[in-house]
This record gives structure tokens, C-alpha cells and sequence, in this order.
């Protein structure tokens, strides 16, 4: 091989390594830049996804804006603020027995199971008038939903007639169908309404179900919960009658049973 060719193959070596080495350093400054962007796109993913799940956790949820709601759709056969006054009885009842309860209450499924009878025998035989008031504390112990969706399908009923009200109420306290308050089964619809088949007045009520599953009265319940809330009130069940509570006799507790209930009615009538 003569001097110059040696001499070109060698310059032709050196390009070609000079090319290789600047598409192998073109290829590392693109595998950064991607690198780069890709980190980019990941830091503002997840800031946005972190922003997105603070916005979440601070969106109030359904029952909170229930309860804020301005426009309270009330029920039928209700009167005063927000309709949140409930009287079922005779009108020309001189006395009224103010209940208070928690459709979730042990105990008021309790009271409802041993006096309830009594006491509505009473309330058709024009002794008294009942004023009814839902709370839903129970929910706030348990973070449940069910106390709130039972008083929102109470106004559904009510919306009905009074009588439905009294029915179903007995129904979601009976025996066959109360659950243990551990178990949310009131925040189901589906729950509600099978309670609701054992009602002739509101087994395939196509309004009331759609009240129901639509929770036109959530606002209106939220806000009777919260004039329990705002009453003295402390537990459930509690009854009153002219301001004063009605217990068994020698203690703090409100009658259980049929009996029970009689005496201490009988005694507040009198007084």
C-alpha cells in the first residue's frame, strides 16, 4: 500500500469515528432531554393528582351539603320552619307528647316494639297528640348514613299521610327488620324499601319510592336533625309532655314496656 493510501484509509477512520462519536453524544443529549421531560411530566402528574385529591377531601359530601342546603323541599302534612314540625293526632288533643328518636336507637326500637301499640291506641283515641323529632347522632358515632336515609325516607312517608309515617316508622323498629346498630343496612335504599313493601300504603308507591331514591327530603331531614341537635335533648328514645320527661318510675329511663308506658303516660296526663 503506497504512503498516501495509508495515509487516506487512516483520515477516513478518524471521520468516521468523529461522526460516531457525535451521534452517539446526539443520542445521549436526546435520552436526557426525554428523561428530563419525562420527570417533568411526572412531578406535575402527581402535583396535580395530590391537588385533585386535596380538592376531594375538601368537597363537602352529600349529607354536609344537605345540611347547608338553602332550598328545603318539606314534606306533606308538616308546618313551622322547614317543615321540620311534625304532629300526628287529633287536632282538638289538648295535650301533646313530644318523642324524640334515632331511627338506629337500640332502645328506641325497644320502646317501639313494647309501647308502640299503646301509644298509637292513644293517639286515635284523641288522648294526646305526638310531635315526632329525628335525630341522626348515631351516624355521627359510627360515621354511618343510615339514621340520615331512615329520617329522609321517614319524610317520604309522611309526604304519603301521617298514617304511612306511623306504619313505616314501626316497621323500621320492628323486630323483623331493626338491624343491630352496628349494621348501616338504613343507608341502603334498596334496604328501605324492602322495609317499605311491609306497608300497604307505600308498597309500589312509584312517588314514594322515587322520593326515597332520589332523597328529595335529605335537606329536609338534615335540618330536623338539627333541631334535635339544638334541643336538650341528650339520648334516645326521650319523651316529654309539657316540658317535662317521662320515665319509669325511680329512674332516668324512658319506659320500655307496654306497661311501663302506661303509668308513666297515665301520670303525665294527669299533671
Amino acid at each position: 500500500m503506497s504512503a498516501r493510501n495509508s495515509k487516506a484509509s487512516k483520515a477516513a477512520a478518524r471521520e468516521r469515528l468523529r461522526q460516531e462519536r457525535e451521534r452517539q453524544a446526539k443520542k445521549d443529549r436526546t435520552r436526557r432531554q426525554l428523561i428530563v421531560a419525562g420527570s417533568t411530566v411526572l412531578v406535575l402528574a402527581l402535583a396535580g393528582g395530590i391537588g385533585y385529591g386535596v380538592m376531594q377531601a375538601n368537597k363537602p359530601g352529600h349529607w354536609e351539603s344537605a345540611k347547608d342546603a338553602k332550598n328545603v323541599t318539606a314534606p306533606k302534612n308538616t308546618s313551622g320552619e322547614n317543615g321540620t314540625t311534625v304532629v300526628i293526632g287529633k287536632p282538638e288533643a289538648t295535650k301533646t307528647l313530644e318523642l324524640y328518636e334515632d331511627s338506629r336507637c337500640p332502645a328506641c326500637a325497644a320502646f317501639e316494639q313494647g309501647a308502640g301499640e299503646t301509644l298509637d291506641k292513644d293517639v286515635a283515641e284523641g288522648k294526646y297528640k305526638v310531635q315526632y323529632i329525628g335525630a341522626t347522632f348515631i351516624d355521627n358515632m359510627d360515621q354511618g348514613e343510615g339514621s340520615k336515609n331512615a329520617l329522609s325516607a321517614l319524610g317520604a312517608a309522611l309526604d304519603v299521610s301521617p298514617e304511612a309515617f306511623t306504619d313505616y316508622k314501626a316497621a323500621l323498629y320492628s323486630k323483623q327488620f331493626h338491624p343491630e346498630e352496628s349494621q348501616d343496612k338504613f343507608a341502603k335504599d334498596s334496604y328501605l324499601l324492602e322495609v317499605a313493601d311491609s306497608v300497604p300504603a307505600l308498597k309500589d308507591n312509584a312517588a314514594f319510592k322515587k322520593n326515597v331514591e332520589d332523597g328529595t327530603f335529605d335537606a329536609w331531614a338534615m335540618k330536623m336533625s338539627a333541631k334535635f341537635d339544638q334541643s336538650d335533648v341528650k339520648g334516645t328514645p326521650t319523651l316529654k309532655m309539657d316540658g317535662k320527661k317521662i320515665t319509669v318510675n325511680g329512674s332516668d329511663n324512658a319506659p320500655e314496656t307496654a306497661a311501663e308506658f302506661r303509668t308513666a303516660i297515665d301520670k303525665a296526663l294527669k299533671g
